[in-house]
């Protein structure tokens, strides 16, 4: 099952990485800032337009951003086993 929280985690890092604010990338993806910081905490899980546009803003395709998210729910799996 998807979890809106490893979608989150992985576009925040994506945007740290790249050094930008909230405020730039969701003017880039032209979403509201809130919406951003609403699907970057998992509380919003963002539709197929919003995410290739995230993508579009952060400079990576979408099937790199599917594959962060991807390897983001084995490692929280993993953990969760390990506990």
């Amino acid at each position: 099952m998807l979890n809106s929280k490893d979608v989150g985690a992985v576009i925040r890092r994506f945007r740290k990485e790249k050094g930008l604010s909230q405020e730039v990338v969701s003017n880039l993806a032209e979403i509201g800032r809130t919406h951003l910081s609403a699907i970057e905490r998992g509380e919003r899980r963002p539709t197929l337009e919003t995410f290739f546009r995230l993508s579009e803003a952060l400079g990576v395709s979408p099937s790199v951003l599917v594959a962060a998210v991807e390897a983001e729910r084995k490692k929280r799996a993993e953990k969760e086993e390990n506990a």
